[in-house]
Parts: C-alpha cells; structure tokens; sequence
C-alpha cells in the first residue's frame, strides 16, 4: 500500500506505521500482545505494556495514547486476575506519560494481553531498521536471554536472581535510550523482541543493504542465561529463528553453543539495537549509561553487503 503521507509501512517489516500528519508531525501506530510469560499477572501486565511502547521508541517517537487488548476466558479462572494484568499494563503506561483510554477483552481459552499505540513523530526524525552504512557501530541497550530464563522459570530451574534480572529488563522502558537517540544522527534502529537480536538484525542488513557483523562475547546477557541454555533450557522460537535464518545468518563455528542459543534467544520487551556513526559511538554510548541505560553495549558494525546479511564470530 503506498500513500504521499505513508511515511513507514509494510515495505521493511519495520517496528510501527508512520503517517505524516503535516511538516512537524506524524502519527506512530503499533500493536502487541501476547501470552502470559511470568506467573504474577501485575508483572505480566507490566511487560506486555513496555513491550507494546517500545515500538515507538524504536521509530524515535513519543507514546501518547494506549488501547488494551485483552482475551480471558470466561470460567474458571477469577476477573480479579484480568484486573491485575490491567493494572499493571496501566501503571506501566502511566510511567511512560501514556494514556490508557480504553481497549476490547474478548472471550478466550487462553490469556493474552497487550495494547495498541499511538504516539507522535517529526517527519524528518522518524528512525528506521533500514539506513545503517558501512562502518556504523551497533549499538544494543539490553541484555539477552529473557526467553532462555523465562523458560527456565517454567521449568522451575531458574534462580530467583535470574528471574528478577529478567523481569527487571523486560518491565524496563525503553524511553531514555529513545531520549537519548533522539540526541543524535543515528542511521537505523530497530527494537528487539520475538525474532531475535540476529533475526532483527537481518531485517535492518537487509532493508540497508549491508552486512552486520556481531562480536559475540560484546553481547550483554542476563545472569545464568548462558548456563540455562548449556542445559537446554531454550524456546521453541530460537529453533524456529535458527531454521529461518540459517541461509541468512553465518555463525563461526567455533563460537560456544550456549552463547549463539542467547543470539537466537526470542526476546520479549527487549533492547533497542542501533546504527550510528564511528565518529559519534563513543559519546553516544556514555551518554545511555549516563541516562540510566546501564546495559548498553557496543556489539559490532555494519560492513560492505557480502555472501551473508549478519555474521556473528
């Protein structure tokens, strides 16, 4: 679908829609929701919604407004529940200066939940996944391995360490790095969830026509999440990202299985990954840590396309 004010639609697979309202503003729209990954239904709340807004902040915007989406089944299980995963989604809207103004719950088996956002954008500072050059850095804001832990969980062989780390990521906005970026000529971002950091990332090599290449120890990864997946204690989803990405991804094979599982590892609420100029990284990098953004690392640089889209060595 093409349309003069379309300023980002399906083309790229990008994070959200943007539709220029006039020469300084365009309307930022996205939606998310999925099934519970925590037992408290508050948390679940939390990152369902945090997970929702950062889609905006990948596109350099600013949430305004939140919708709610919502299936429960109909017996069986206490409204009181859905009530806590509200509140939650809404406290966590509120931090983020988001309005929750209303939503739909549908009759369903199983739980889900999430919103539908809308936020505002200049027309000429809206960030894409396509844009990186040769020679940028990149650059992620969170650690990986939330879907690594969070099975674990599951499984009841996470450490309450591990499992609070991850919570505290996946419930964490992405709102200062989208301050901070906002600072700055940066080339492409995109934020990383279900497909993965090398899954995102070959939306973003692809859509510029580079090759992005990842240092694998520069990773950030959540505590234990290494160790939980050297035991096996990984998703249905990094399997299905590594059969689809296998002719597109090129992994040194001398690198630990446990740490290319994290680089597969489906991501809920994850970081923001971005491309910026070698002559702006560093100052940029200080700048996240300095806002809070503790995680932040510099993971690799973009190069030449080549034979692969991403490589990870």
């Amino acid at each position: 679908m093409s349309h003069p004010d379309l300023l980002v639609g399906t083309e790229t697979t990008d994070d959200a829609a943007v539709y220029r309202l006039g020469p300084d503003a365009a309307l930022v729209s996205t939606v998310d929701f999925f099934t519970p990954i925590v037992d408290e239904p508050a948390v679940f709340g939390a990152i369902a919604a945090a997970n929702a807004l950062s889609d905006v902040y990948a596109m350099g915007g600013r949430p305004l407004l939140a919708l709610n989406i919502a299936c429960f089944p109909q017996s069986g299980l206490s409204l009181e529940i859905l009530g806590d995963i509200l509140a939650g989604g809404a406290a966590k809207a509120a931090e983020g200066g988001v309005l929750v103004v209303g939503g739909h719950t549908v009759a369903d088996d199983e739980i889900k939940y999430g919103m539908a956002v809308t936020g505002l954008v200049h027309p000429e500072r809206v960030t894409r996944n396509r844009g990186a050059r040769p020679g940028d850095r990149l650059i992620l804001t969170k650690r990986l391995g939330t879907g690594i832990v969070t099975t674990a969980a599951k499984h009841d062989r996470a450490s309450a360490p591990a499992l609070e780390a991850a919570i505290a990521s996946m419930t964490a906005l992405n709102a200062a790095a989208a301050e901070v970026m906002g600072r700055y000529p940066v080339r492409a971002c995109t934020d990383v969830s279900g497909f993965s950091l090398l899954g995102h990332a070959y939306e973003m090599a692809h859509a510029s026509d580079v090759t992005l290449r990842f240092v694998a120890e520069a990773l950030p990864v959540l505590p234990d999440a290494r160790t939980l997946a050297a035991t096996g204690e990984v998703t249905g989803g990094c399997t299905r990202n590594r059969r689809y990405l296998a002719d597109k991804v090129r992994v040194d094979p001398a690198l630990p299985t446990d740490l290319v599982e994290v680089a597969f590892d489906p991501q809920t609420s994850g970081g923001l990954l971005i491309a910026i100029g070698p002559e702006h990284a560093a100052r940029f990098l200080e700048e996240l840590h300095g806002a809070g953004v503790e995680s932040a690392a510099l993971v690799g640089e973009a190069a030449a396309a080549g034979v692969f889209a991403v490589t990870i060595e």
